[in-house]
């Protein structure tokens, strides 16, 4: 692939990624558009490697930072942006039980720094917290990662169908 196709597809991914991130100005959508966003660079990923997708990535979260909703912002760059390109390397962890504990605290632990910092730093006011009195963050936590396991399965699945039905058709997109 010619370093001016790459230039291409980075800049078309990370174009997405943004148009995906600023829909997260409406409502509910908040934690599920940087999910998505992220999943766009598996196709970076697979096309480019590791390198180009952690460019993508890092420009797709400086932008989206400054010109998206916040809480979405930080979301993306705290996990949803680079556990689609770290995925494949946990992946390779012979040990089952292993890969899913890393995994999961990978996800705590970038969840739990995004509420911090929306919370404390960008005093982005959490509705739902008041429902749940002082164990708000746990009952979010909790089912972010019952979420997370879902998005993890989700998330192979896609990049199945993206070799199974449209890797050929890409491939032959960007010769």
């Amino acid at each position: 692939m010619k370093n001016s196709t790459k230039v291409a597809l980075g800049g078309i991914i990370a174009a997405l990624s943004i148009v995906v991130m600023l829909m997260a100005y409406f409502p509910y959508l908040t934690y599920a558009l940087p999910a998505i966003a992220g999943c766009l660079l598996v196709i970076i990923v697979v096309e480019m490697g590791v390198k180009s997708a952690f460019a993508v990535f890092l420009a797709v979260g400086i932008l989206s930072f400054f010109i998206c909703e916040k809480e979405a912002s930080v979301l993306y760059l705290l996990f949803f942006g680079y556990y689609p390109i770290i995925k494949s390397y946990l992946e390779r962890i012979k040990s089952r039980v292993a890969e899913w504990v890393l995994k999961f605290l990978i996800f705590n632990v970038g969840f739990s720094l995004a509420f911090v910092i929306t919370t404390s730093v960008l005093l982005i006011d959490v509705d739902m917290m008041g429902d749940f009195g002082k164990y708000g963050f746990l009952v979010l936590l909790g089912l972010g990662n019952v979420v997370f396991g879902i998005y993890d399965v989700a998330v192979t699945r896609l990049i199945s169908v993206y070799f199974a039905s449209f890797r050929n058709k890409i491939k032959k997109l960007i010769k």
